[in-house]
């Protein structure tokens, strides 16, 4: 049974500049789940009640059948680790959550494929990068996002220029961007595995945000 405080292993770059882990662990801590970092340098933590992919580098591009042209700057080391770690959490039937890259990561461990680069086909979405909430979302109806959040529409922060293209096995879109690129995806069934091409982390200040790192602490409870 999971603990109280669940134990949750964030992964994310291994260098010691890496904010994206401490905002995960902030809003961990105030979801009330301990975030302990996993990295090729820092070993996945035994046990873990529930797995969240970060943000980072692209993803190596024969992981999904597309042109090398932006293997320079690709972390294999960390594709192996984390794609890894998601096979063991799915096997172990732990939640799962993919933020951005990771969201990417979840799909291409499922068989699916990425956009390489998607700055030349966005039309009504800007290639700005910004932390802040820049770009509306639409989330599907009846999904598990739209229960996390209550509403179908967000504004989120846009820090990618790689995207879902074709879905994963048991995967499906739950919200896009205005320029049909998918936002969110989670699994078919009804496990906890969710996938957001944003940054919550980075907008925990909201409290809509907030709900997505809560859902995920109760469902590494067993809720």
């Amino acid at each position: 049974m999971a603990r109280v405080r669940p134990t949750i292993a964030v992964t994310g770059k291994a260098s010691r500049w890496a904010p994206g882990w401490w905002a995960a662990w902030l809003a961990i801590a105030l979801a009330g789940g301990r975030a302990v970092r996993a990295t090729p340098r820092h070993p996945m933590p035994k046990p873990i009640d529930g797995l969240l992919i970060g943000g980072g580098d692209d993803i190596a591009t024969d992981l999904y059948g597309a042109s090398a042209a932006y293997d320079n700057t690709a972390d294999r080391a960390r594709d192996a680790f984390e794609l890894a770690g998601i096979k063991q959490a799915l096997a172990e039937h732990k939640p799962v959550l993919g933020i951005c890259r990771g969201a990417q990561l979840i799909n291409v461990a499922a068989g699916g494929t990425l956009y390489s680069d998607i700055s030349n086909l966005r039309r009504s979405t800007s290639n700005r990068v910004n932390v802040l909430p820049c770009k509306p979302v639409a989330i599907k109806r009846r999904s598990r996002l739209a229960a996390v959040f209550g509403d179908r529409r967000l504004r989120v922060n846009s820090l990618h220029h790689q995207a879902v293209h074709t879905l994963g096995r048991q995967v499906v879109a739950t919200a896009r961007d205005a320029d049909g690129f998918v936002q969110a995806i989670e699994a078919c069934d009804a496990r906890f595995v969710i996938g957001v091409q944003w940054h919550p982390e980075y907008l925990c200040y909201q409290r809509a945000q907030r709900r997505l790192f809560r859902a995920l602490v109760e469902a590494c409870r067993g809720g």
